[in-house]
């Protein structure tokens, strides 16, 4: 192994971790793709009758991780208090699904993989996947149930599936390509 690559230092990852990161990194694949070769503005466009579009997808399911992989290292109360939240708090997440003035496709790309690196490095490098928090309080979770960091990972691995699924539509309707089939 060689000293001046960092990456020759750390062993390649087998079993259940690469099984969950090869799931990810497939899915996240799948929405990226179903973005390429588009404007920003066409990025931006609504196609459906929902209110989602492309970058606002991407957006929403960078945010997902983002706090999640939060959640696996510090817990509920990176997670925001659901229970109580503004009509601010609420325009804020309104705005995780749309593009805003301003906001690039490139620069929401480079969020999405900034976010992606930093849970592919925590997935290799954490010492117990049973470790787990209680989840914050909110309508839509079971009081005093606990993910563990497998669990928040295959929630994470959901939900950017599920979002890849919608992004294709929503691309279909812009300009008839395909992106899963």
């Amino acid at each position: 192994m060689s000293q001046n690559n960092p990456a020759a230092l750390v062993p390649a990852l087998t079993g259940e971790r690469a099984d969950l990161l090869e799931t990810l990194a497939k899915h996240r694949g799948f929405l990226r793709f179903t973005v390429d070769g588009l404007t920003d503005d066409q990025a931006g466009l609504r196609t459906t009758a929902s209110e989602l579009c492309l970058g606002g997808l991407i957006k929403h399911v960078t945010s997902v991780e983002r706090n999640w992989v939060s959640f696996i290292v510090d817990g509920p109360s990176v997670m925001g208090d659901f229970e109580n939240m503004t009509e601010d708090d609420f325009a804020r997440r309104a705005d995780e699904f749309r593009m805003l003035p301003g906001e690039t496709l490139t620069e929401v790309l480079e969020s999405y993989a900034e976010v992606a690196r930093r849970t592919d490095e925590l997935v290799a490098a954490l010492p117990d996947l049973d470790a787990a928090h209680p989840l914050p309080a909110a309508p839509w979770f079971e009081p005093g149930k606990e993910w563990s960091a497998r669990r928040v990972l295959l929630h994470v691995i959901a939900e950017t599936s599920q979002h890849a699924g919608h992004a294709d539509i929503i691309r279909e309707s812009l300009d008839g390509a395909k992106t899963m089939g």
